[in-house]
């Protein structure tokens, strides 16, 4: 028989607010995150598609009843900390439950062995499908042999080594074993099937100790045969290769010399990382296995998917813990996803499959830093002419379209933003000196780098402004500036702030602290101390277990002030990966890192995951929300633990992983640009009346020049530079002009004449540095 009440509640996803996560190394494609105590999403065939909500437990008898996430009196341990077996422990006044969960290495299987001691109680599955990424249309069934769901060409069984006693299939908030029990105080619904909706199941399970199987398949059929074959062979079975495989993997991370719980800490954050990468696409390392705010939300996209930007953080990670194999699988991974014109998507499913289209420099820039490690550690080896290809296609991009960025590094706003240019001016050079670029690329390459880094502060530095004057700062880095203006006078929209506009020079961001971790500029610079005093000042939160920082004033990618879910809107929250950045500047000013580096620990969860923000203000018990512990946002969060990673790495060796000697050695010293490049997109306002002036486009062109006002009157024909682009050489004290000079351009083809003026201030022959 059929339940009633279809298609049932709209569904949501489990809370992102994770215990743990783990998979198996071998054949098996399954992924899974426990939370509060129980199974939450399972992953399969990718670590991309979750297939369900959760899998969870009542215990009940005698009129009682209880259901086990949200009681949350539990404990969990595993055998190490790089090996994700977890066990947890319920206990309550009426009852005990243990659980271990693990995945079969050999099938796409995950087992779950449970062991229930309470006088008179019987323990239930509820299991709560989600089929290919979304709980809608998704159809429940009970079978012979266990609690079986599909939809489309995907399929899920249940299945139990000592069966079900019963069984039913219902539709959330109507007819599912929750609400039977809600409304009767036991079981006493026994529908056969739910088609076509958000549906559950939920079985009496014949004993109180025993094995669970979730098998997943392309058919019922085939899901089944897996999670019988996986009962059969037995839990012990599956877990000794399961531990035998993770203690093969963690020997080869190299963290010695750290004290125990820190080694512990490392280890941990390495198998995060690690659970995180693909079985089918090795090398490809989704952001994070949960969806954040999930409980209020059916996202089929969540953080489970590739970010170019989040991967080559953790590929930094894990040479950090020389792992270099992994680093090298993700550099193939991302040679293969990489788009024709060089850039990378904003973000994909695992097997390469666009999600969201926005287009980011760094993520372009990242990569080529990858390769170039790797090179350093004479680790290229034979993926060297597949990593220069994938170099010489990116930082054709990067120079043709930075330094402006459509998306700052937080995917909010288009502009110049300190991270984006830094990690693109180091990319450019070490383009160049790793032999990635041929020689007339490599010569534009570094002729780039030198003017871009000569004009940070022209694009994203303000002075004197009312921000200063308060803090008694001179100047500062601003988080992003807008196309077309400066950091000084323009405006920004905040995209989780319903576009509220406020002015770029009051907008702080902790961007800037990779000009000095990349080493464009001295960690004591005086601007550098200057920014870093008023993000202390603004942007820090201090909680008991120590300091963390918001990404931005302003921010309003959070929970709401009454602690609901973010909706498009909300107030930012503190996140421990910033805790990070700042423990990297602190170790670099030779101040002490260690605040910043317990800061971090102390936000990770009862199985040590670290989690995108921590709520930061006054506790909201009934929201489970408490200061310094993890929000509804993602957790684990993949970017952070490889940031903890990479701090510890820092102040063991005494600099961050990602820098480069090349770019350490050019920019060692304060460097003059022999040339300033002029491009639209960022257009400088004066040039030096004894330097050289490169007019930039992508495309053939005719530059109608003036002088002094449109006086003396010439045209220069575009040549071909580096990158496929074209312009005009110009050595200024040549041309004869005593205050300005202007053009505009004609291009050639059907575009023709560009249709407006472009002045330039000459500067006096004193004057040295960056234009603006």
């Amino acid at each position: 028989m059929n339940a009633p009440g279809g298609p049932g509640l709209s569904p949501t996803w489990a809370s992102s607010d994770k215990d743990i996560v783990g998979t198996a190394l071998g054949p098996s494609r399954v992924w899974y995150t426990l939370g509060h105590g129980i199974l939450d999403e399972v992953y399969w065939p990718s670590c991309s598609t979750p297939q369900i909500r959760d899998l969870g437990f009542i215990v009940a008898g005698d009129g009682f009843w209880s259901e086990v996430k949200r009681e949350s009196h539990y404990e969990l341990t595993t055998p190490a900390p790089d090996v994700p077996l977890p066990k947890i422990v319920h206990q309550h006044e009426r009852y005990r439950l243990e659980l271990e969960v693990l995945a079969d290495p050999l099938r796409d299987v995950v087992l779950l062995r449970y062991r229930l001691e309470g006088k008179g109680l019987k323990l239930y599955a509820l299991l709560a499908p989600h089929l290919e990424g979304s709980g809608h249309d998704n159809t429940a069934q009970v079978t012979p042999q266990g609690l079986a769901a599909m939809k489309g060409g995907t399929a899920l069984m249940l299945a139990a080594d000592r069966g079900f006693s019963r069984a039913s299939a219902g539709y959330v908030g109507s007819s599912d074993g929750w609400r039977d029990f809600h409304d009767h105080g036991a079981m006493t619904w026994h529908y056969d099937s739910a088609p076509n909706g958000n549906v559950a199941l939920m079985g009496e399970l014949a004993g109180n100790e025993g094995v669970l199987a979730l098998g997943l398949a392309n058919t019922v059929e085939g899901a089944q045969t897996l999670a019988l074959s996986s009962l059969a062979c037995g839990f012990e079975a599956a877990r000794a290769p399961f531990v035998e495989g993770w203690q093969r993997w963690a020997g080869h991370l190299k963290c010695e010399g750290l004290e125990p719980s820190l080694q512990q800490a490392v280890r941990r954050a390495a198998m995060v990382l690690k659970t995180h990468n693909d079985r089918d696409f090795p090398g490809a390392m989704v952001a994070s296995l949960s969806v954040p705010w999930g409980d209020t939300r059916d996202d089929p996209g969540g953080y489970h998917l590739v970010w170019p930007r989040d991967a080559v953080e953790s590929g930094f990670a894990m040479l950090a813990c020389e792992h270099h194999d992994e680093a090298r699988a993700m550099l193939a991974y991302l040679i293969a996803t990489q788009q024709p014109d060089g850039h990378w998507l904003q973000n994909f499913y695992t097997d390469g499959r666009p999600y969201w289209g926005g287009v980011q420099l760094d993520e372009a820039a990242l990569p080529v830093l990858l390769a170039a490690r790797l090179d350093e550690y004479g680790e290229l080896g034979d993926l060297r002419p597949q990593a220069t290809t994938m170099a010489r296609r990116a930082l054709r991009f990067v120079a043709r379209t930075g330094p402006f960025s459509p998306q700052d590094r937080w995917e909010e706003n288009a502009g110049i933003n300190p991270f984006t240019l830094g990690v693109a001016i180091a990319a450019l050079v070490a383009g160049a000196a790793h032999g990635f670029l041929e020689k007339a690329d490599a010569t534009h390459a570094l002729s780039l780098a030198d003017d871009w880094n000569a004009r940070i502060e022209s694009w994203v530095y303000a002075r004197d402004t009312e921000l200063d004057r308060t803090h008694g700062t001179r100047g500062h880095y601003v988080r992003i500036a807008p196309p077309g203006q400066t950091a000084q006078d323009g405006e920004v929209a905040l995209r989780n702030r319903g576009r509220e506009r406020v002015s770029a020079q009051n907008l702080l961001g902790l961007e800037y602290l990779y000009l000095a971790r990349l080493g464009l500029r001295a960690a004591d610079d005086p601007r550098i101390r200057d920014t870093t005093r008023l993000i202390d000042a603004e942007l820090r939160v201090d909680l008991p277990a120590g300091p963390y920082y918001r990404r931005y004033n302003e921010d309003g990618y959070g929970e709401h002030e009454d602690g609901s879910a973010f909706d498009g809107t909300g107030v930012g929250r503190a996140w421990p990966l910033l805790s990070g950045e700042r423990g990297h500047q602190a170790l670099l000013a030779g101040e002490d890192p260690q605040p910043y580096l317990a800061a971090m620990l102390a936000s990770a969860s009862e199985g040590g995951m670290l989690p995108e923000q921590v709520w930061d203000t006054t506790p909201i018990p009934e929201r489970g929300l408490k200061p310094g512990r993890p929000s509804g946002s993602a957790m684990p969060l993949v970017w952070a633990h490889a940031e903890l990673i990479k701090l510890v790495a820092a102040i063991h060796r005494g600099q961050p992983v990602e820098r480069l000697r090349a770019v350490v050695d050019r920019y060692r010293t304060p460097r003059t640009p022999a040339v300033t490049h002029w491009r639209e997109q960022a257009p400088c306002r004066t040039v030096n009346r004894s330097g050289v002036l490169l007019v930039e486009a992508a495309s053939p062109f005719v530059l109608h020049l003036g002088r002094d006002g449109w006086k003396h009157v010439d045209d220069h024909v575009s040549e071909p530079l580096g990158f496929g682009l074209h312009g005009v050489r110009l050595d200024v004290a040549k041309l004869g002009a005593q205050r300005t000079l202007e053009f505009t351009r004609r291009f050639l083809g059907e575009r023709g004449w560009e249709g407006r003026d472009w002045p330039l201030l000459l500067l006096p022959l004193a004057t040295s540095g960056g234009n603006d």
